[in-house]
């Protein structure tokens, strides 16, 4: 997969474009592993680098922890799964979910064109969020996910309960050692 660097879009009226503080061009070296420093092609643009969502400075590691978001996701599948809903119907569907929320939710997904936001011209105003293709085919990606959780939580929650008893110390931060294979009783070093 591959980028091209592109300038972001203007900032639409009465919205702000919060996308943290700016980062200063990284050094070849600091990159992350598979990044290749930027060349320009001899017309003053870019050349499309390779990504790399493990590398530590590469963009689509950001654009993975923003998707990766449970309401973001859960907003995804609902769409995907029941159509077309407006802001009240999405908020039923994804239950627990606040309207600061979703609100947020609903504008990253909309910012990254994964979903659009229509506005039927009547009185009240109507407005229904429905998937754009991307977002169609990372709903139709995330929805196994979610048939997966659903089927193995028994399971998963029979496993942690048995992990919990067994560890005693598993809540206490000093443990983390634990996980350390230096640390762990056979360890073979």
């Amino acid at each position: 997969m591959t980028i091209q660097e592109r300038k972001p879009a203007p900032a639409r009226p009465g919205r702000t474009q919060d996308s943290g503080p700016a980062r200063p061009p990284q050094p070849a070296q600091e990159r992350g592993q598979g990044q290749e420093q930027e060349q320009e092609n001899g017309q003053g643009q870019p050349e499309e680098q390779e990504l790399d969502v493990f590398g530590r400075f590469c963009p689509s590691r950001g654009m993975f922890a923003e998707l990766a978001d449970k309401w973001s996701l859960l907003i995804l599948m609902s769409l995907g799964k029941l159509g077309e809903q407006r802001f009240s119907e999405l908020q039923r569907a994804v239950g627990g979910v606040s309207r600061k929320m979703l609100t947020q939710s609903l504008r990253t997904l909309e910012r990254h064109g994964l979903i659009s936001r229509t506005v039927h011209p009547q009185t009240p105003p109507r407005v229904v969020y429905g998937l754009l293709p991307r977002g169609r085919e990372l709903a139709d990606l995330v929805a196994p996910l979610g048939r997966w959780t659903e089927l193995n939580t028994p399971a998963m929650l029979a496993a942690r309960e048995d992990f919990d008893s067994t560890h005693e110390d598993a809540h206490d931060p000093a443990s983390d050692d634990a996980h350390d294979p230096a640390h762990h009783p056979h360890h073979a070093g």
